[in-house]
Parts: structure tokens; sequence; C-alpha cells
């Protein structure tokens, strides 16, 4: 997922946000989309992140309700929208309805918004009503307000990695990859189990016989022990070390088939033909350009939310990178250099 995010944001997206474009508020949200610090772009990092291993997150739009009358006075207090990220851990409950012209929309959202020691803050959105509930860790009520949704609809956009059967549940990237790298760690369990007993035998010996432990420890046997019983060690017949190590690097292989990142381990380049490199290439791009349409729609809807906050029609356009073909710049260095040799006036 790493690898994945920092293919798509290794170009930063476009953005033209039209009628939004020089408004100070806006700007203010590129530079702080969350009021906590972190950019738009880096904001949208975790967003793609998230995604990625749940399958899908949520981003709700919020601005808080001080009961300014005029858009003056909302920039006076410094009120401005700001993105919070949910991730599906958090959510508590949702709803969608059909409306009659065929389009569905969130009509009930209930998410955990803060966990503050032993009390969290549950919010209830509905198209009139925003409920704050805060309850303590025995679910006994401390604090309820309402306030009516201004907004009439509910400010949430469920960003994607990639669409699953049921609405509101994405498919995660490492859904496969997680059983491999579960099937790992039971692997590395048996080879410490087995390094362990190879290690430290078992010894066994009649209840009257006196041991001492460490290297050259004495044993005592009573003067009447029957030969048949003097103390012996029962050696561990473990596994073969060096297969267990065999079968986890298949699993790493083929974890890096299913991620389409096998062209880009060092190790794999070693191995693999410059046709086997580029075909892995081109899967990786195009998962990453799927990728990329998925954040630029939740990009979108995101600044369709804000453009409604703001009062001003949307307008804006966004546009994340969709080439990402990787070049060896010292292949085709190489490769110029032969062609120049063998006389061919313009190689491709």
């Amino acid at each position: 997922i790493g690898v994945y995010t920092s293919f798509i944001f290794r170009q930063p997206p476009t953005r033209d946000l039209g009628n939004l474009a020089n408004d100070a508020q806006v700007n203010e949200i590129l530079k702080d989309a969350d009021q906590d610090g972190r950019s738009f772009n880096q904001f949208m990092k975790d967003v793609s992140t998230y995604s990625s291993v749940f399958g899908h997150t949520w981003v709700i739009v919020s601005k808080p309700n001080i009961g300014a009358i005029t858009r003056a006075d909302e920039i006076a207090a410094g009120v401005r929208p700001y993105l919070n990220q949910v991730t599906p851990l958090m959510v508590l409950d949702w709803e969608w309805e059909r409306s009659p012209a065929g389009k569905y929309e969130l009509c009930y959202f209930k998410y955990v918004e803060e966990v503050n020691g032993d009390t969290m803050t549950i919010k209830k959105w509905d198209k009139l009503f925003v409920e704050t509930v805060t309850v303590n860790e025995d679910a006994a009520l401390l604090e309820k307000t309402v306030e009516p949704n201004e907004l009439g609809m509910i400010p949430a956009v469920c960003c994607y990695n990639k669409r699953g059967v049921i609405r509101g549940i994405g498919v995660s990237d490492i859904g496969d990859i997680a059983d491999q790298q579960r099937y790992i760690y039971n692997l590395l369990s048996e080879i410490e189990q087995t390094v362990r007993l190879d290690s430290h035998p078992t010894l066994a010996a009649t209840e009257n016989t006196i041991l001492t432990a460490g290297a050259g420890s004495v044993i005592q046997m009573p003067d009447d022990l029957d030969p048949g019983l003097k103390p012996y060690i029962l050696q561990s017949s473990g596994a073969n070390i060096a297969q267990i190590i065999q079968t986890i690097s298949t699993s790493v292989e083929s974890i890096d088939k299913m991620a389409n990142t096998g062209a880009i381990r060092a190790t794999e380049s070693k191995t693999m033909s410059g046709v086997a490199m580029q075909t892995e290439f081109m899967m990786l791009a195009s998962r990453l350009t799927e990728k990329a349409d998925a954040l630029e729609l939740c990009e979108e809807q995101i600044w369709r939310l804000i453009s409604t906050y703001m009062g001003v029609p949307y307008s804006c356009e966004i546009d994340y990178p969709h080439q990402y073909n990787i070049r060896d710049e010292s292949m085709d260095l190489d490769f110029l250099l032969k062609a120049r040799t063998a006389g061919v006036s313009n190689p491709v």
C-alpha cells in the first residue's frame, strides 16, 4: 500500500477550483484540511492508504454552526468547512435511500467522532437534524445536543478502493495478502519452536535424581537406581528449517504476484526478463490508474460539498495523474549505444 500511495502522489493532482479559486478560506482548506495540520494532499494520501486497507473509508465534510448571519461573520470567527476521515472501524450504522429519479442518497449516518479516555462522542446525521451524544464507558449519557442540518443532506463521502457488491462496502487491496502474511507468521513461529527444541532438549530422569542446570551440570543418581532408568535426553527431530524458509520465500513471491509489485523488488529484478518486467509494470500501472480514478471521484464529491457550504455553484475540475510508466534509463542508454554501434540510424 505504501508503494501504491507513493506512485500515485509522486506527482501531485491538478486542481482547477473554478469559483472557489483565490478564496481565502479555500486556501486555508488546502493548507489545513482537517483542522489538525494536514494539508489537502496529505489528507488524500491518508484516504488512499486507509481505503486500500479496509476497502473503503468515509470522509465527513463538516462546518461548525455558530449562528453567524453573514459570511463576513464566519470569516471573522474563523469558521470554515473542514474534513474528517472516518474509518469503517468507527462507523456504527448507515442507510441509503433511492430518490424518484433513481439516484441513491445517504439518508442516515452514525459514527464515533472522538474517543477521549473513558468518554466517547457519537454523532448521528440525517437530512433534518444532527445529534451529538457523549457517553462514558458504561454507556451512561453525559451530554446530548441536537441541531438542525442546514445543509439538507448528509455531507459524507464514501471513498472506495474498489466497489463491492454491497453499497457502502469496498474491496481491500490486501485481503488475500493478509492471509499469506498470517501464514508466514505461523511459519516463523514454527522456526522459533524448532530452534528452541533443538537448542534445549528435554532431559528425562526419575523423581529421586538430583539435577543441576547449565553447562557442566552434575546429575546425582541414587545408588540403588535400576540401570535401565538412568537419565537420558529426548532430542527433537523437528522439521528442516531450510524447507520452512523456502516456503516463506514462495509465499513472498505469491504476495508480489497478487500485488503486481514483483518488478520493483530489488531481488526480483535480477531474475525477471525484460518482457516480464515490462508486463508487470503495465499491470501495476493499470491498478494504479484504477485507484487514481477512485480518488479523483472521491475528491470531486468532497469539493462539491465544500462548494455547497460556501454557497457557490460547483465548477471544480480535479485531475489525478494516470501515467505511471517506469523507465530504466541505464538500460535505455545501453540499448541506444548498441543500436548506434550496429548502424541503426533511428532506434526506437
